[in-house]
């Protein structure tokens, strides 16, 4: 445990440039983390550091490993958390890579585990990544430097069935195959480099009273897709589980029914007692399970916060425990 005294600290030498969305569910991502004294949490999307500050203030001898794939959310966070000296450790590394940072810094197992998914306000907002239709900027759309592709790439250079299921399976977009269709006709008269662009081309094909909705799932389906966000969502989970000592807790919320439904299933497979052949149901073989589901149901945010802060309103949050 003593390594993670060596481990690297990041601190931002320049004025703060973020501005990182609130906590989402914080008291209740505290109450169900159930934080025990000296024990060491991962928060593996850490951000602006919100939910890893709030950590160290509620136990002051736990010590808080930060994961965040994005470089002004490091520098944001390192500022953020640098009061708490050697107790906040923080990391630039996608979450797929957990099990490597644990392994470096010594300090497996953990006792809890926080993953806030999707993308903070601050990044829908910044002009220079493309996440959003609503500001000018270039199609690019890469949360952090371990992916391999952009948005141009893909809107420029997939085939039009390609393109189509992209948008129909990470964005959930009836129309997906009109949308991928007029993209196709556009970028053979020009290439698609930008948001703006992407908008007004895609637009042709939308209907006009839900135009802004289909946008959106447009630039969603994109980003998931750029970041390989599905498959890693799934890779942190298993390395999470992994991690956890017996008893350690691991909290997720959710924004979309794409992650949500990832998270749900894996609690669900993972705290199975036995394995059913899908051709022969009948054939069942006896496992141990290695979480237990705490919330049976999503814990929602109340309504005083989806007031004060209209992003809790899609977030739900489960939690499982390990087992053994």
């Amino acid at each position: 445990m003593d390594s993670i005294h060596n481990w690297r600290f990041l601190i931002l030498n320049s004025p703060l440039i973020a501005d990182f969305h609130k906590p989402v569910l914080l008291q209740e991502s505290l109450r169900y983390l159930n934080l025990s004294a000296h024990g060491v949490y991962v928060d593996a999307t850490l951000g602006g550091g919100g939910h890893a500050e709030a950590i160290l203030q509620a136990e002051p001898t736990v010590r808080v490993v930060g994961i965040d794939a994005d470089d002004d959310a490091v520098r944001e966070a390192g500022e953020r958390l640098r009061p708490y000296g050697d107790r906040a450790t923080v990391v630039q590394e996608n979450f797929r890579d957990l099990a490597s940072v644990l392994e470096r810094s010594g300090i497996r197992p953990v006792n809890g585990i926080l993953l806030d998914l999707g993308v903070s306000s601050y990044q829908l907002d910044r002009s220079n990544k493309g996440f959003s239709y609503r500001f000018e900027a270039p199609l690019d759309m890469r949360m952090g430097p371990g992916a391999v592709t952009t948005a141009s790439a893909l809107v420029n250079d997939t085939t039009e069935r390609e393109l189509a299921d992209i948008l129909f399976r990470y964005g959930e977009e009836k129309n997906a195959r009109r949308i991928a269709r007029t993209l196709c006709i556009q970028r053979a008269i020009e290439p698609i480099r930008t948001t703006t662009q992407l908008a007004q081309a895609a637009g042709r094909a939308l209907p006009g009273p839900h135009r802004n909705k289909s946008l959106s799932r447009i630039f969603q389906a994109l980003r998931i897709a750029v970041n390989d966000e599905m498959n890693n969502l799934r890779a942190v989970l298993e390395t999470g589980t992994q991690a956890l000592m017996p008893g350690g807790r691991i909290v997720v919320i959710a924004y979309h029914s794409l992650e949500d439904r990832i998270v749900k299933d894996y609690f669900k497979e993972a705290a199975a007692v036995e394995i059913v052949d899908p051709n022969f149901p009948e054939h069942r073989t006896p496992k141990a399970a290695a979480l237990r589901v705490v919330t049976r149901k999503p814990v929602l945010a109340s309504d005083s916060e989806t007031q004060s802060n209209p992003r809790a309103r899609s977030a739900k949050l489960r939690v499982a425990e390990k087992t053994a």
